[in-house]
């Protein structure tokens, strides 16, 4: 008890937040969205499975850097300043109790709900006997001869065990053999066969659990033997790559990058999900052999299930799609309000610039400039930088049509984007083998800047076309991520842009940016200059003020820089989607500071940062985040919005994130979150749906602090 509550006074006496234990909170709003009962079952189901997607990469990358550190004796600290193994034992007390949780939501809030909604998920004892003989059949010809059981005994080696596929560990001996000659094999459930058999009746669908199909008919693995136990269970591999990532990483970058994929699959296991009532002898062999302890190892009951991902088989089943919210209908861009589809778009930019903001405005304009810019005979080349890309890319076949017509075609693509790595690779070769010009990352940086630069001859001029964006050159994600992206001819950004492709794909140190903040190099520098400003300002009387939205609020120097900003009185507004180390609202230190985290139908992707400037605002949106790695190993980009009427708009973003009163949770000094409510009498305002709505008008007279505007207005 004295070493919990050392460890527990120690996180709370620090300055910041835990990362890990931040991103645990992070997840737990996901899973409140599935507690809410004003969503049908299907958006429940999926939110769950949501946070069972999330949890795996988080133990694959944050748990496993953690292991890292502690399988190699290397030191490491947390924000709340405990070393590696006591730290490990706090973070897993958390993933125990948030599991437990995900479970009994499980159990006692969505398990009922099932029949009324015309599905259940259900063992073989609830089929009848036709059913029954269906699933006999699915088994023999499809399930049998796919699968192989692998025995370890002094003869056989112990085989490699997949990261979180269902596998079943049986304990079989000879008949007449005494128990302690037991031997274990191993069944894994191929990941390319549905989780759920599907059995249709009249007016419900039944799902059976493959893992219960294989369950039924297992001993017909394992002729003339006793099986003396049969266990589900489902591991969970260190997928961090850190320790291994070097400045030479690009000496045969590409074959680095395919052998670091196959460690996933021989990585160190930090977990193992189990069913209830295992064999012990099996459980303390697994155990030893991986080096895990108790913590370690997360029960499941019987009436529950492993592996909630799976139930996006189905959330979007044909039968229940139209159980789903349908997506609002996009609306024009408030900048592009009267969208002609029979005006050229290099017409159109000639004269404006043009802000998206996805999902509630289309990404087609952006793919139309694309694909105009492939067939136009005035475009001489077309420069980009590739992070994640969608299947059967409309993106990667306008380049390839570009190329394919004669046009200079340069991409940095980023093999690199986690879990993305392969699909990467492909796409990147493609373009290669049709003439590309491709860079695979620079050196040891991600390439997260999300910009392009298509280049035009027209008549006697050369015009130069600039996309900037927060978000991915995806048209997926567009619908589902709220992103900004700028469309603009302004020479001021082109020339940036124009430099910053030669930096990374040259050897070139380039002038001062006019517009641009870029990392690694000058990022943290420049925010934390444009933080002290504020802080200045403050000092000496004059109106001030931040509200900054990000992802992840992380790095500790500008964590810093607000708490100060805080002390000399700049009142500051932080949404912040994911990790926030920062701990505001305490005495002395921050109380200017709030934070507020959005969560809702859409992922909160978009990154804005305001500051006040005395009156005179500076509004930069792009592709970073407050984060170490944003900042010292990223290839990062932020743009300052120079159209009045866009910054306007952006501003109105920045608002409508602080309006929210629905998909909001504040963080509280103490690390948790609070549900944000409406007050009494006060109309819910969901930014999720107001963005719909949103005129020119809305945003003429767009303030984000009042008081020191009007403050600012007397100066003057």
């Amino acid at each position: 008890m004295v070493r919990i509550d050392r460890v527990s006074s120690m996180i709370n006496n620090s300055r910041y937040i835990s990362r890990d234990i931040s991103w645990l909170k992070f997840n737990e709003r996901v899973l409140d969205q599935a507690h809410s009962g004003n969503r049908t079952i299907f958006e429940r189901l999926k939110f769950l499975s949501i946070t069972d997607s999330n949890l795996d990469e988080f133990l694959m990358i944050r748990v496993g850097s953690l292991y890292n550190y502690i399988d190699y004796n290397r030191e490491r600290v947390d924000y709340s300043g405990l070393r590696e193994v006591p730290f490990k034992r706090r973070l897993f007390a958390e993933l125990q109790r948030f599991h437990t949780e995900q479970h009994e939501l499980y159990k006692q809030e969505l398990k009922p709900y099932f029949e009324e909604n015309d599905f259940q998920i259900c063992k073989l004892d609830g089929l009848s006997s036709e059913e029954h003989a269906q699933v006999e059949q699915y088994f023999k010809k499809t399930i049998y001869p796919m699968i192989t059981p692998m025995v370890f005994d002094s003869y056989h080696t112990f085989p490699i065990l997949m990261n979180r596929l269902l596998i079943f560990g049986v304990t079989t001996k000879n008949p007449g053999d005494k128990k302690k000659h037991r031997k274990l094999s191993f069944i894994q459930i191929p990941q390319n066969l549905p989780r759920f058999y599907e059995v249709e009746r009249e007016e419900v669908i039944i799902f059976v659990p493959i893992e219960e199909i294989i369950r039924k008919y297992i001993a017909k693995f394992f002729r003339n033997v006793e099986i003396l136990s049969v266990n589900l269970f489902r591991i969970t591999r260190n997928g961090d790559f850190t320790l291994e990532e070097s400045d030479e990483i690009d000496t045969n970058f590409l074959e680095e990058i395919k052998r670091k994929l196959k460690t996933r699959k021989t990585g160190r296991v930090v977990r193992i999900e189990i069913e209830e009532g295992y064999d012990k002898w099996m459980l303390n062999l697994l155990k030893k052999r991986w080096e895990l302890e108790e913590e370690n190892i997360f029960e499941i009951s019987e009436d529950s299930l492993i592996d909630f991902s799976s139930l996006m088989q189905i959330v979007f089943h044909n039968e229940f799609r139209d159980r789903l919210p349908v997506q609002p209908s996009f609306v024009p861009p408030l900048s592009y309000p009267d969208h002609d589809l029979s005006e050229s778009i290099f017409d159109v930019l000639k004269n404006k610039d043009i802000l998206l903001h996805h999902p509630y405005n289309s990404i087609e304009p952006l793919l139309g400039l694309l694909e105009q810019a492939a067939e136009d005979p005035l475009v001489l080349a077309i420069k980009i930088t590739i992070y994640r890309l969608a299947d059967d890319s409309r993106v990667t076949a306008a380049l390839l049509k570009a190329a394919e017509n004669g046009k200079n075609v340069s991409v940095l693509f980023e093999v690199k984007a986690r879990f993305d790595e392969e699909n990467n690779i492909r796409e990147a070769q493609k373009l290669q083998k049709a003439g590309c010009f491709v860079i695979y990352g620079i050196s040891s940086f991600k390439t997260h800047t999300k910009l392009m630069l298509i280049v035009r001859k027209e008549g006697a001029k050369v015009t130069r076309y600039v996309h900037m964006s927060s978000g991915n050159y995806n048209e997926n994600t567009a619908r589902l991520y709220t992103d900004l992206s700028l469309l603009t001819t302004n020479e001021i950004y082109a020339h940036d842009v124009s430099e910053f492709f030669n930096v990374i794909t040259g050897h070139s140190n380039p002038e001062a940016y006019k517009n641009l903040i870029t990392a690694p190099g000058s990022m943290r520098e420049q925010l934390i200059d444009l933080i002290r400003q504020e802080a200045e300002n403050a000092r000496q009387g004059l109106p001030s003020g931040m509200v900054i939205k990000v992802n992840s609020l992380e790095d500790r120097q500008t964590i810093d820089e607000l708490y100060e900003a805080s002390q000399a009185g700049v009142p500051i507004k932080l949404v912040v989607r994911g990790i926030c180390c920062l701990r505001p609202e305490r005495e002395g230190l921050s109380e200017n500071i709030m934070v507020k985290s959005i969560v809702g139908d859409f992922l909160e992707h978009a990154r804005l940062y305001y500051f006040h400037q005395a009156g005179k605002p500076k509004v930069y949106g792009g592709s970073a985040d407050m984060m170490v790695r944003s900042f010292d190993r990223r290839l990062e980009s932020l743009f300052l919005v120079l159209d009045k009427n866009i910054r306007k708009e952006a501003m109105n973003i920045l608002l409508y994130n602080l309006r929210d009163n629905v998909n909001s949770y504040v963080l509280k000094e103490d690390g948790h979150y609070e549900k944000v409510q409406p007050d009494e009498g006060e109309e819910p305002f969901n930014l999720h749906r107001e963005f719909y709505k949103v005129r020119q008008h809305d945003i003429h007279e767009v303030k984000l602090f009042e008081e020191e505007l009007q403050q600012a207005q007397a100066l003057d």
